[in-house]
């Protein structure tokens, strides 16, 4: 699969490649149990129980990175975020600040737009308790490399939720040409970081907006708005 991720020369192109992926066995069979048994409440519904690709337009200036898609969200829907309280509160910070068309994202077809921003992950599939491998996360670091490279020429700033993405694309920034310091930078919430490359690239850090963040108060809308603005105007999309 390295081979293809490499050779894709769109962000399209890379979508649909990322759709097609099988390289980690366990979060295929994962992925694909899940879509089968499904949830009780979305059981009339078909699950995508793919990868899931990145969101978003090809020539985005801001890039948000996540961990991976859940299970009865992004595994369903087919869209990151999409369909999981998670996404309720990303969507909804990013509408406040003029990056969405819309406060929700339920699901592939409903018309959301995102404003020069686009949403990608370092794993693309669920995992089974939202946790994936070490060796998951460098295997699927093939695609998200490609990524970056494909949006060099537009991008500007990464907003990363949560530690485990802020390490995954530190990775992948380095090998797609981006200066990352020694020590690496550490995360945090607010943490703001300019890494030198083929073009400046603003990196600021983000509690992820998972429930257990969310619902205990460890990181509230706000807080999460103020990152979003900043990054976007440090993308000049403000």
């Amino acid at each position: 699969m390295a081979g293809v991720a490499i050779a894709v020369t769109s962000i399209p192109a890379l979508d649909e490649a990322v759709s097609q992926c099988r390289a980690c066995p366990r979060l295929v069979a994962w992925r694909e149990q899940v879509a089968r048994t499904k949830r009780a409440s979305y059981a009339e519904e078909t699950y995508w129980g793919r990868p899931v690709p990145g969101f978003g337009p090809a020539d985005a200036a801001l890039l948000i990175v996540g961990l991976a898609p859940a299970a009865h969200g992004g595994n369903r829907t087919g869209r990151m975020f999409t369909g999981d309280r998670s996404g309720d509160v990303l969507f909804q910070a990013l509408y406040d600040v003029g990056l969405a068309s819309r406060p929700t994202s339920v699901h592939a077809g409903d018309g959301l737009r995102l404003r020069g921003t686009r949403i990608t992950a370092p794993v693309h599939c669920a995992p089974p308790g939202n946790k994936p491998t070490p060796a998951e996360r460098d295997t699927c670091g093939m695609w998200l490399r490609r990524e970056l490279e494909l949006l060099r020429p537009t991008l500007r700033a990464a907003v990363v939720l949560g530690a485990f993405g802020w390490q995954a694309l530190l990775t992948a920034l380095g090998e797609a040409g981006w200066s990352v310091p020694r020590p690496r930078p550490r995360f945090g919430h607010g943490v703001r970081v300019t890494l030198a490359g083929p073009v400046p690239l603003q990196l600021l850090g983000s509690y992820h907006v998972s429930q257990q963040n969310t619902f205990t108060g460890r990181l509230t809308p706000a807080m999460l708005r103020d990152v979003l603005a900043n990054a976007a105007s440090l993308a000049e999309l403000d």
